[in-house]
């Protein structure tokens, strides 16, 4: 195998269509764009949200509720995804395991089941997850 013997595999890669050149081609007259109007016109580009001048939808409908900037956004483990893992459960083990990212406040949820006895460290626990952490005898300490 040469350099100058490399090509693409066979069907990755299609040639260009070239529209507009004459009725023979099958994609002559309009190109491919139907009849007149804004859409066939060269430079057309549909803005989202744009309705021909209509009151788009977005400024009909009234605004409601608000952000409330004080929320924690918790990143969520079951209980379930800790059975693989052993010894001490820690924010930056589950991070290391792909499991939550890092940096991020953790919270243990009850989804599953655990066999093995874990230390259990995340920011909150719902009630089924530490009855199923400790039905184990693994312990459960809040950060």
């Amino acid at each position: 195998m040469k350099l100058h013997e490399l090509s693409p595999a066979a069907g990755s890669k299609h040639s260009r269509k070239r529209v507009g050149r004459g009725p023979g081609s099958g994609i002559g007259k309009t190109s491919g764009r139907g009849e007149k109007g804004q859409k066939s016109r060269t430079g057309y580009s549909g803005r989202p949200g744009f309705e021909g001048g209509q009151m788009p939808l977005v400024r009909r409908v009234p605004k409601r509720g608000f952000t409330n900037i004080f929320r924690t956004e918790y990143a969520v483990v079951n209980v379930g995804d800790l059975a693989e893992l052993e010894g001490v459960v820690t924010p930056e083990s589950l991070s290391l395991h792909g499991l939550v990212r890092a940096g991020q406040p953790v919270k243990v949820l009850g989804g599953g089941e655990i066999a093995t006895a874990l230390q259990v460290r995340a920011s909150k626990f719902s009630k089924s997850a530490r009855a199923k952490i400790e039905a184990a005898g693994g312990t459960c300490e809040e950060l």
